[in-house]
């Protein structure tokens, strides 16, 4: 990832502080990417924990739901789950002579933890689109409005391939954000040992907010200003995916809106009303890497997407930001 244009230290929104030091009794060691997290949750947008197996991405979901005082419900992907397992389906009442609907899982929660999604069908993958989307489903012609906020956080192992099926570009694009955990450093571990010897800390966690909290804190991320010269930033960023030879595929127009979305959470997250180029950067590689599909000549240089999203930055200009974030002088400098 590149270097920050603006390495200051951030404070953080006192609210969201308490919320990531809760996590943090559990998920221990990983502060950027439980506040990365929580910046997805603010935009209102879906997650991608994609992995290896054991580094935590469950139970980091299930503490986040818990904290945040949210409904969450968990469907372990299986190749036999079906779409009507997601949506809910429609059912023959013989007493009163029409269908009713049996709600699906995705009807009664403000966060689904969908584990190990690669691990079902294309077609029952798809049934989370119109959810993900447009926080709905539709059976049999008739439309289910979800739980607001609505917030898919999925998880995938990117080791082992048997019995794993592709996300679809569709869906893929759906996510606002792809997030690895990675392994915990040495005193991490340790402390995680420690522990877990005779309790789980899930079960010490303790709620800090309700979902009234959750939905007033994302409206106040919409209200954060945006520039034009922001706005412009962003466009520069994605058409330079978009024209770069490396990529087949580059950043959709959902992409840059995502973008958008996510640099006005990270600016809320850190106490500021309006978005600088720093979030821009700091966002740009987590919400684009799975957006780009790479070209044959890249897959033969073995270029990676994170690559092209870092020439992208280094080579579109950076536009003017307030006095006081700018980097110190030298003669500021102690």
């Amino acid at each position: 990832m590149s270097v920050l244009l603006y390495p200051e230290k951030q404070i953080m929104n006192q609210k969201i502080q308490t919320i990531s030091d809760e996590v943090q009794q559990v998920i221990i060691g990983k502060r950027d990417v439980i506040e990365k997290l929580l910046m997805g949750i603010l935009a209102g947008g879906h997650i991608l924990l994609d992995d290896v197996p054991g580094v935590g991405k469950t139970t980091l979901a299930v503490a986040l739901g818990r904290v945040l005082g949210l409904r969450y419900r968990r469907v372990q992907f299986t190749p036999d789950v079906l779409p009507s397992d997601i949506t809910g389906f429609s059912i023959y009442n013989s007493e009163t002579g029409v269908f009713d609907y049996m709600p699906g899982v995705v009807t009664d929660a403000n966060i689904l933890l969908g584990d190990e999604i690669n691990r079902t069908s294309s077609k029952t993958q798809s049934a989370l689109l119109e959810a993900m989307e447009e926080g709905q489903v539709t059976v049999d012609g008739t439309t289910h409005p979800l739980r607001a906020p609505f917030i898919v956080i999925a998880t995938q192992n990117n080791v082992g391939a048997a019995g794993t099926q592709l996300l679809p570009h569709a869906q893929l694009d759906r996510f606002l954000v792809r997030l690895s955990m990675g392994y915990p450093d040495y005193e991490s571990q340790m402390e995680i040992i420690r522990g877990r010897q005779k309790k789980n800390p899930l079960d010490d966690v303790r709620k800090v907010c309700v979902t009234a909290d959750v939905l007033q804190m994302q409206k106040e991320v919409l209200d954060v200003t945006v520039k034009s010269s922001i706005i412009a930033y962003i466009t520069e960023l994605t058409t330079a995916t978009r024209e770069n030879p490396l990529a087949e595929l580059g950043v959709s127009p959902r992409g840059a809106l995502a973008i958008c979305r996510m640099a006005k959470a990270r600016a809320y997250v850190y106490g500021r009303d309006y978005v600088v180029p720093e979030d821009v950067q700091a966002v740009f590689p987590d919400v684009c890497t799975h957006r780009i599909i790479l070209s044959q000549k890249a897959r033969i240089q073995e270029v990676t997407a994170l690559q092209v999203l870092q020439g992208a930055i280094a080579g579109i200009g950076v536009p003017d930001t307030p006095k006081k974030h700018r980097p110190m002088e030298k003669k500021d400098r102690i």
